[in-house]
């Protein structure tokens, strides 16, 4: 089964001690996922392309002289993250065009699989950069002066990898080849866990955004400096945090401070500087916006930020159709999908039911009998669409 044996060649790529992922854009790990890919895409005789953002496209048929249909998503991770978060995408994606080769079917127009680079943005801070920078959303240079946490910029993560960073722009051509585009994603909550199906269709993403926070104190000596006298930032982080969680509440949306930078960052040193970075989303970008206005006075920089994006719907009525009728949900998670549909590309997403509800972490999960039917369903989709 070729699902299985895709699966289980992933498994080892990035594994990290407490069972979850650890795959940065760039990285070696990074390196050997999009090798995966080229082989995956050489055994189908598929023509693999990178466009100037470097994401991955591998077609049957050829979309200069018809676009095609694309599926697909990403391979990275944030820290820690699970198996299924962008690669259960990439894997199904091969997987149905399998499916529909076994049935017999051929196409009548081309068909397209994406691997899109730092979906997460776990390195440079920036989600689905890759996206961005093939739509023009994320400007080349400043992607290009993206630091990492070790000060490594994006210019010389390219380089590394043997990559031009000069050569990192917006990329139209490869846009144009896009007629429409399928992601799959595991779900990241329990809605089909309520609705016991195990395959959905989106409806929209919320509105969301990443800003960061500089809070400044003195730095000094742990041991020797009173506590009256300290300008400690930590405890200005601490009433951010604070801050944070009653203005999401108040909002009725959702907030987080998951990454933190300390300066100097020594057990026995007070800082002299915190920088924190918040997420900030909700249903509506109302309530986005009523958080940051509670959250002024901190003055948070924007680092990027997603529209609400309502899915195309024809399109999500012809995967509806397809499927014989599945549940339609909305998700509080940022894709891929997300930026193609910003940018005009008439755009449908897949969920597979997760179990554990739990995404992000090792416990995410997805049993393979649902993501068989999620392969199945991706399959009949795209035969609909590609007829």
């Amino acid at each position: 089964m070729t699902f299985a044996r895709m699966w289980s060649d992933l498994a080892p790529v990035g594994r990290a001690g407490d069972g979850g992922y650890r795959r940065f854009a760039w990285t070696q790990e990074d390196h050997v996922l999009r090798e995966w890919f080229a082989g995956e895409a050489d055994a189908r005789g598929l023509s693999l392309v990178t466009d100037r953002a470097g994401n991955q496209w591998a077609w049957w048929g050829d979309p200069d002289a018809t676009p095609g249909v694309v599926t697909g998503s990403h391979l990275d991770s944030v820290p820690g993250g699970g198996a299924f978060d962008g690669p259960l995408g990439v894997v199904s994606a091969f997987a149905a065009l399998d499916t529909l080769r076994a049935r017999g079917f051929e196409p009548g127009r081309p068909l397209g699989i994406a691997s899109f680079v730092d979906e997460e943005g776990a390195r440079f801070g920036v989600a689905c950069a890759g996206s961005r920078l093939l739509t023009g959303a994320l400007d080349a240079d400043r992607a290009r002066g993206l630091r990492d946490a070790d000060g490594v910029t994006m210019a010389d993560a390219l380089s590394t990898a043997g990559r031009d960073p000069a050569g990192l722009a917006a990329d139209p051509e490869a846009l144009r080849r896009v007629a429409s585009f399928v992601e799959l994603h595991v779900e990241q909550g329990r809605g089909l866990v309520h609705t016991g199906d195990p395959v959905g269709v989106g409806r929209m993403i919320w509105p969301h955004g990443r800003w960061r926070v500089e809070l400044h104190g003195e730095a000094n000596h742990a041991g020797t400096t009173p506590l009256a006298d300290r300008r400690d930032p930590m405890l200005d982080l601490a009433s951010f945090i604070a801050h944070v969680r009653a203005a999401a509440l108040d909002a009725g949306a959702l907030a987080t401070v998951g990454k933190l930078r300390v300066d100097p960052n020594g057990v026995n040193a007070i800082p002299s500087r915190v920088t924190a970075w918040l997420d900030v989303r909700a249903e509506s970008e109302a309530a986005v916006q009523a958080v940051l206005s509670a959250l002024q006075d901190y003055a948070p920089a924007r680092e990027s930020w997603t529209p609400v994006t309502v899915l195309d719907a024809d399109l999500a009525d012809t995967v509806v159709d397809a499927l014989g009728g599945a549940p339609r949900l909305s998700t509080g998670a940022g894709h891929d999908a997300g930026i193609l549909a910003a940018a005009g590309v008439p755009t449908a997403m897949l969920f597979v039911r997760n179990p554990s509800g739990i995404s992000h972490a090792p416990a995410e999960d997805a049993d393979e009998a649902d993501c068989l039917a999620g392969v199945d369903a991706l399959a009949t989709t795209l035969e609909r669409l590609l007829a």
